[in-house]
């Protein structure tokens, strides 16, 4: 009897309800804060989510990169940004560079289990080649654009149109929320159910500019800061948006055969709207703020549900996970060439996370933007060196104001970088350490909010951190300059971001 019981539990983790591999459904928000949404806030309106979150599997310590790029590069490939020099801002849209060719992207590997494959929204891992695009990757399809940012309705990233359907450039000028939400809902109705869907939904929502359809900047009519009222706003369209895709679903007959997977993929940006209180920082540093993320798993495969998990998982453990949600299984030397960790069983029966460490970034720079290194192993967490740029506790309507112009992007980190050095100089020359505000060490099982640093009290757990993070360090590539291509000018492709310059 108990032989049979644990083969009917190894049958749920593998396949769906029908006794088929399961629909995977990963869902991103860019830029959406800790305390964005409503398991966290009550004060926000996000009722869908919240109702998959509580249905399913709150994770508490589910972790990401500072920024957009790192993340999906950590998501599609499972191996660390720094080992591939990618741990330095996010991409721009005149580089030439994108994740490298040679990884093997997590739809090719759920292709070759019989997945059809689809991507929604914003890709950000390069486009300056074809083959470096989302159905050079192994998506079936592509809808959306391959930078970091845009207008919500007319598409445009600086002096050109970002918009695809596969390989073919497009215009629409369509509230880019509503309309990955409805590509996705016809995605789900045109299914084969013959075979199970990988849908990757990454969605431009919430990331400047802060733009949103009035009716949902007037759910917030307490809020007094415009930027916070809109950005909520933003996050409540996001909240309609998923709750028509899971009705879809739902109407489809397939919620019960599917796995969603929901996260951030970093903090918040407090200078836009972001908030991530009561945890420390946000997005562009490597305070908790700025990198443990608003996530939850909900759906088929999962034993246990209705509870908080606080086991640790990383951006990497993704791939390997998701792999094996969908029945498939990497091998030795496939294992060994990432970084992550394959977590379902744990979070399919709540057992204990297999990840005990991780490195928040690395980086060779002494003031890189989005800081120069941190690792956590345990409960204890060390900042060694910057941090990143905003370094306090952000208050839900607390905006923080700057004085960077963030129209270019490029030219908006370059600002953030000089301005801090400058206030180290200033530091330096009254005499004082130098040292930056939250540099240091953490016990994160008493202080998750990162306000007392003990790393004098223990040094000796300071100096086994370092070490740890100087062994990673040997595996650490060099960022290369984001230097502008002319080529990539979108006057030379029809007024639009094109593939083809490099």
């Amino acid at each position: 009897m108990t032989r049979f019981l644990y083969l009917g539990v190894l049958l749920l983790l593998f396949v769906s309800v029908n006794g088929t591999p399961r629909n995977i459904i990963f869902i991103a928000a860019d830029d959406l804060g800790w305390n964005d949404v409503g398991f966290h806030n009550k004060d926000m309106i996000t009722p869908n989510i919240d109702k998959l979150a509580k249905l399913g599997v709150i994770l508490n310590s589910s972790y990401v990169q500072p920024v957009c790029t790192p993340s999906r590069h950590s998501w599609m490939t499972g191996v660390y940004p720094f080992k591939v020099g990618l741990q330095r801002n996010a991409l721009f849209p005149q580089t030439a560079q994108c994740s490298p060719l040679d990884l093997t992207f997590l739809p090719q590997r759920l292709q070759k289990l019989g997945y059809a494959t689809h991507m929604v929204g914003k890709w950000h891992l390069g486009g300056c080649n074809w083959n470096c695009t989302p159905t050079y990757r192994g998506f079936d399809s592509f809808l959306g654009y391959y930078n970091g940012k845009e207008d919500y309705y007319n598409k445009t990233i600086l002096n050109g149109i970002d918009f695809n359907d596969g390989v073919k450039p497009l215009l629409d000028t369509t509230y880019s929320t509503y309309l990955y939400a409805q590509r996705a809902q016809k995605i789900i109705e045109n299914h084969d159910k013959n075979k199970p869907l990988f849908l990757y939904l990454p969605f431009q929502a919430v990331h400047r500019p802060i733009q949103v359809p009035q009716r949902f900047e007037d759910m917030y009519p307490h809020i007094q800061t415009d930027v916070r009222r809109q950005y909520c706003g933003m996050v409540s369209a996001l909240d309609e948006a998923i709750g028509n895709v899971t009705d879809t679903l739902r109407n489809n007959n397939m919620f019960d055969d599917s796995l969603i997977i929901f996260t951030a993929d970093n903090g918040g940006w407090v200078t836009h709207g972001g908030n991530n209180y009561p945890l420390r920082g946000g997005k562009v540093t490597l305070f908790e703020g700025g990198t443990r993320g608003a996530a939850f798993v909900v759906g088929s495969g999962l034993e246990k549900s209705g509870y908080t998990y606080d086991g640790m998982i990383h951006a990497v453990d993704w791939h390997p996970t998701i792999v094996a949600a969908a029945g498939g299984e990497l091998r030795k030397s496939e294992y060994d060439s990432i970084d992550g960790i394959n977590q379902w069983e744990a979070l399919s029966t709540g057992g204990e996370s297999k990840r005990t460490e991780f490195v928040y970034n690395l980086d060779n720079a002494e003031m890189p933007p989005t800081g120069h290194a941190a690792i956590r192993v345990g409960k204890y967490k060390l900042i060694d060196g910057y941090p990143g740029p905003y370094r306090s506790w952000y208050l839900p309507d607390q905006v923080e104001t700057e004085e960077c112009d963030p129209s270019d992007e490029r030219e908006y980190y370059d600002c953030l970088q000089k301005r801090d050095a400058v206030k180290l100089k200033d530091t330096e020359k009254k005499g004082l350490e130098g040292i930056w505000a939250g540099e240091g060490l953490y016990d994160l099982s008493v202080d998750p909010n990162e306000r007392n640093d003990i790393s004098r009290h223990y040094p000796d757990i300071v100096k086994d951190l370092r070490e740890k993070l100087n062994e990673y360090r040997k595996s650490l590539v060099t960022p290369k300059p984001q230097t502008p291509v002319p080529a990539s000018n979108p006057d030379n492709y029809g007024g639009y971001w094109m593939p083809g310059w490099c």
